[in-house]
């Protein structure tokens, strides 16, 4: 199995890179966040031509995510238990069972800055993921793929004085995500094609990306029965590239058979 995701930072801008892009890279499962359209705005019937289903959730806002899959879309569900909202929830997760692991797309609140009320929001909710994760990893395999808006450690931003004082990189953020980890996760981190750090995101001022000035905000966490099994994983850093790019590049991952 090869799976992927991929913040596409507006799915109707994006689409006729998308559409090329599934087509040569053939992910069997693709999670997208940020697609910014509500769910009958997807363009499900241009992707249901390359053969994949969709479960698609969105607000017509600036968030939005949803699944692609040819391996299948049982169970589908829109957010999780006890998920926050601000105030109400918001459309910012979506998973389902695929080919029996359960797949989630996450896109995790910005925060903002450090005194804005939408920093506390996101540790609420990065708190509320981990209890329903703790819950989920007892039943079936798990991946938890998206765009979480922390970088793990300081090896994960281009510059960490860059970054002091701003979220995405404060100790309780990154004490959020080891948490979330502790539930019985790995990180499956994709080898750069460029360079010695795996960033998949860079800023669209100019030069952040052709300088490699990125961060590491796109993560995937897996069960030890998924994790045990991969086989390959990259930073598509080639998506990045090109006119009218995403801010994000999509990590890939390549799946070995299951143990017997």
């Amino acid at each position: 199995m090869r799976f992927a995701t991929w913040n596409v930072n507006s799915v109707k801008a994006r689409l006729p890179r998308l559409l090329e892009w599934l087509d040569t890279t053939g992910p069997d499962v693709l999670c997208l966040q940020e697609t910014k359209v509500a769910a009958d705005g997807f363009p499900a019937a241009e992707v249901r031509e390359l053969g994949y289903d969709v479960a698609a959730y969105g607000q017509g806002r600036w968030n939005g995510v949803a699944l692609l899959s040819r391996a299948g879309l049982d169970d589908v569900r829109q957010g999780f238990a006890g998920e926050p909202g601000y105030p109400d929830p918001e459309a910012r997760a979506v998973s389902a069972l695929c080919d029996g692991i359960r797949f989630y797309s996450i896109y995790v609140p910005n925060g903002r800055t450090p005194d804005d009320p939408h920093y506390a929001y996101k540790l609420t909710w990065l708190a509320a993921l981990r209890t329903a994760l703790a819950e989920d990893v007892q039943k079936a395999p798990l991946v938890v793929a998206g765009d979480y808006n922390v970088a793990p450690t300081d090896d994960d931003v281009w510059d960490p004085k860059v970054f002091a004082g701003s979220t995405h990189v404060t100790p309780p953020e990154r004490d959020a995500l080891a948490a979330i980890r502790a539930v019985g996760l790995r990180d499956i981190v994709g080898r750069p094609m460029k360079g010695d750090h795996p960033f998949t995101y860079w800023d669209y001022r100019a030069g952040m990306f052709h300088q490699n000035k990125g961060m590491r905000i796109d993560l995937v966490y897996a069960t030890p029965s998924v994790a045990d099994r991969v086989s390959d994983a990259v930073v598509d850093r080639e998506a990045r590239k090109g006119k009218g790019p995403s801010d994000h590049a999509p990590i890939v991952v390549d799946l070995g058979p299951a143990a017997a």
